[in-house]
C-alpha cells in the first residue's frame, strides 16, 4: 500500500488539500499561499508556496513544489512535480491507464460501484496506477497539449515540446518533441548543466531569489554559473 499524501510530513509553506473549496478574495491572505482557480478540481494534493492551478484543471494525488504552475484545461494524476515547473494549457500528466492484459479494459471492472456491479472498487488496480507515478524535476517546461505517459521521469531543466507524447524518461536539460517524443538537443554544454545542478538555485530562499533577480534576467546560463558557482 503506497503512502497517501495526507500522511506526508509537510515542508514549511506547503499545504495539503483533501479537496478544494473556492474561497472569496481576501486581501489578508498570505500572498505565498497556493492560488487555485475556482473552477479547478484538486483532490488529495500537496501544493507548495507560490504555486498556481488554472481554470478547469484537474489534480488528483499530486505533489507540486514551490513556484510551479499549471494553466487552464490541463490534468495531472499520481505525479510528483518539482519546483519552478511551467506546465502549459491542455497538458496531460499521467493520463488514465487501462488494464490491456485483461479480458475487459473498460473501467466498470475497477469502478464497479459506479455501475452497481459490486460493493467495492478494485483497490489493487488503483495501487497499480499509483505505482506508475510521473516525476518532473525542477524548472521543467511542459509545452501546450503535451502528454507525459505513466511511469515517466523528466529531468531537471528539460523541455517537452508542444503536442509531444513522452513515453520514455528524459535526461536533465534535454529538449524533446514529437510523437513519440525524441531528444532534439541539450540546452547547455555538460559543464553548464553540472554547474546549474551544483548551484541548485531552485532550492534558494525567496529572499535570495529576489537578490539574484537581475542575474536571472540579464545573464545567460554560462555567465550565471560562473558568477554563482
Amino acid at each position: 500500500m503506497s503512502l497517501r499524501l495526507s500522511d506526508v510530513t509537510l515542508e514549511p509553506g506547503y499545504r495539503y488539500y483533501d479537496g478544494h473549496i473556492a474561497l472569496p478574495d481576501d486581501d489578508g491572505l498570505d500572498p505565498a499561499q497556493p492560488v487555485i482557480h475556482k473552477d479547478a478540481s484538486v483532490h488529495d494534493c500537496i501544493l507548495g508556496p507560490w504555486t498556481r492551478i488554472g481554470a478547469r484543471t484537474s489534480f488528483s494525488e499530486v505533489s507540486m513544489g514551490a513556484y510551479s504552475y499549471i494553466v487552464n484545461d490541463a490534468s495531472a494524476t499520481y505525479a510528483e512535480i518539482g519546483r519552478f515547473c511551467s506546465i502549459a494549457r491542455d497538458a496531460r500528466i499521467n493520463p488514465g491507464n487501462h488494464p490491456t492484459w485483461k479480458a475487459a479494459q473498460h473501467h466498470f471492472s475497477y469502478r464497479a460501484r459506479s455501475y452497481e456491479l459490486g460493493v467495492e472498487d478494485d483497490h489493487e488496480f488503483f495501487e497499480w496506477r499509483r505505482s506508475h507515478r510521473v516525476t518532473l524535476g525542477h524548472d521543467v517546461w511542459i509545452g501546450h497539449g503535451a502528454t507525459v505517459l505513466p511511469g515517466v521521469t523528466i529531468g531537471t531543466g528539460s523541455v517537452v515540446g508542444a503536442g509531444a507524447v513522452v513515453s520514455k524518461d528524459v535526461p536533465p536539460f534535454t529538449i524533446v518533441g514529437g510523437v513519440a517524443a525524441k531528444p532534439i538537443r541539450e540546452r547547455f554544454p555538460k559543464a553548464v548543466q553540472d554547474g546549474l545542478l551544483a548551484i541548485a538555485w531552485w532550492d534558494w530562499s525567496h529572499e535570495r531569489l529576489a537578490e539574484a533577480l537581475e542575474d536571472f534576467r540579464r545573464l545567460d546560463a554560462d555567465a550565471f554559473v560562473e558568477k554563482h558557482g
